[in-house]
């Protein structure tokens, strides 16, 4: 039975992380994105987040967008200091056409940091990037 499941590989999707300026706190925030660098829009996305270490685990979040449309992005979670010295996990979700797809990112412990920022993709801004 298993074996007649087919879930195809996920491509130009993305999860990145970027330190953007809040206005309203006054300070520099992490922030989660998803990026759907595709031709078409994804529906019914899933993402199921959390943080761990051989002795550390966060929180499971979940988040649905209902859409994201071709060639856009989301803005996802904040990710606080703290979880940024743990591997941070994204398990991405969601239907293009009437096929599912699945693929998990993972941003490794302490990989998150102002040293490692590169240009991300449609969005004109420096932040991390898993592909």
């Amino acid at each position: 039975m298993k074996k007649d499941i087919s879930i195809p590989k996920a491509e130009n999707v993305f999860m990145s992380v970027v330190n953007e300026y809040n206005d309203n706190y006054k300070t520099n925030d992490w922030n989660a994105y998803i990026i759907n660098d595709k031709t078409s829009d994804l529906e019914m996305v899933l993402i199921v987040s959390k943080g761990y270490t051989e002795d550390k685990i966060t929180s499971t979040m979940r988040h649905k967008l209902e859409k994201l449309p071709a060639k856009s992005y989301a803005k996802i979670e904040l990710m606080q200091e703290d979880v940024l010295k743990l591997n941070n996990e994204f398990k991405v979700t969601f239907f293009e056409g009437n096929k599912m797809y699945d693929k998990t990112f993972l941003f490794r412990k302490n990989t998150i940091n102002t040293k490692a920022l590169q240009t991300i993709p449609l969005m004109s801004v420096k932040g991390i990037l898993v592909k």
